[in-house]
């Protein structure tokens, strides 16, 4: 089993950055998976982007492929999502999530944080 907390959300003004980390526990962390997602209010839970366990493969949306980047320290237990030109669009919970294996979908994640709020002003 893997717990994972979120840390790093904020306010910010459209054209911002922030810097999400989620820290894990226990001694498995670089045999999974690791993914952001997120959630605004009203809206279904959406990837965001994931990682490889050794972090050779990353993914994106589309909707923030070339502003948003995702790396992991496995030394350390983190995953980070640096988020660099920030539109009004991106306020939502953020989450992380571990699985095996990366995936889209939020249904193929078994592990997951409490979130963190990203408030992004116009």
């Amino acid at each position: 089993q893997v717990q994972l907390v979120e840390s790093g959300g904020g306010l910010v003004q459209a054209g911002g950055s922030l810097r999400l980390s989620c820290a894990a526990s226990g001694r498995t962390f670089s045999s999974y998976a690791m993914g952001w997602f997120r959630q605004a209010p009203g809206k279904e839970r959406e990837f965001v982007a994931a990682i490889s366990w050794s972090g050779g493969s990353t993914y994106y949306a589309d909707s923030v492929k070339g502003r948003f980047t995702i790396s992991r320290d496995n030394a350390k237990n983190t995953v980070y999502l640096q988020m660099n030109s920030l539109k009004p669009e991106d306020t939502a919970v953020y989450y992380c999530a571990a699985d095996y294996f990366w995936s889209g979908s939020p249904l193929e994640y078994d592990y997951w944080g409490q979130g963190t709020q990203v408030t992004v002003s116009s």
